[in-house]
């Protein structure tokens, strides 16, 4: 989406890695990172370039950091918070109120080490603001803005309010059972999450003047909105 010689934003497809890990070489966003700009000495040797994680599974808007003054300016904005990140997602049912903030602090699920939970003996602030933008009946169109960025935050949010992300069987279960014939139709070939980081916001760590990119949803949930609208 931008690039410049401190910065870029990118639009990361859904199903690609950020970076190595629990047994994962190559094929990450990281591998692709060192390709495209050449070696990046900045952060995490393991994680270069790397000041912020996407899941696996949802794509859109993500910011790298190309040398370490960038790196250490922008982890310091996410750590004071004064990043601003907008995300769309899909979830069963329809949130109550309409728009509202869900304040539970997460860690990891003390039964599951590979999930998040808002029951975890150690844990930490996650706040999200969350407002209904459709309503389409057994499914709603949220617009998201997290405080916090913690691990699968949404996701567990979401789901501990009792309105899943649509397409998240790791927290949703086998909700998409329940759906009426029609909205079962239209969701058939969702094959992840329906969850898009769309926008952030920040100030650049040169220059400080205010930027914002907008990732626009990917094909696939274009497709799904439109069968829903129909």
């Amino acid at each position: 989406l931008y690039e410049d010689s401190d910065i870029a934003a990118i639009n990361k497809p859904a199903g690609l890695v950020c970076h190595a890990g629990a047994g994962i070489r190559s094929g990450t966003l990281v591998n692709a990172l060192l390709h495209h700009m050449g070696p990046l000495e900045t952060g995490d040797p393991q994680r270069p370039g790397i000041v912020h994680r996407l899941d696996k599974f949802t794509s859109g808007v993500m910011l790298i950091a190309k040398n370490l003054q960038a790196h250490r300016h922008l982890s310091q904005q996410f750590k004071s918070r004064a990043v601003k990140k907008e995300y769309a997602a899909l979830v069963h049912g329809k949130p109550t109120p309409p728009s509202g903030t869900i304040d539970l602090p997460l860690g990891r699920d003390p039964k599951d080490r590979k999930k998040i939970s808002t029951r975890a003996r150690k844990s930490r602030s996650a706040i999200t603001h969350y407002t209904v933008r459709e309503d389409f009946g057994s499914v709603s169109l949220l617009s998201v803005r997290i405080e916090t960025g913690r691990t699968h935050q949404i996701r567990v949010h979401m789901a501990q309010k009792g309105h899943p992300v649509v397409g998240d069987t790791v927290y949703g279960g086998d909700r998409m059972r329940s759906l009426p014939a029609k909205l079962s139709a239209a969701l058939k070939d969702l094959q992840r999450p329906f969850l898009h980081s769309r926008e952030v916001h920040f100030l650049h760590p040169k220059t400080g003047e205010a930027l914002s990119f907008c990732a626009p949803l990917p094909p696939e949930l274009e497709l799904i909105l439109s069968k829903l609208r129909q």
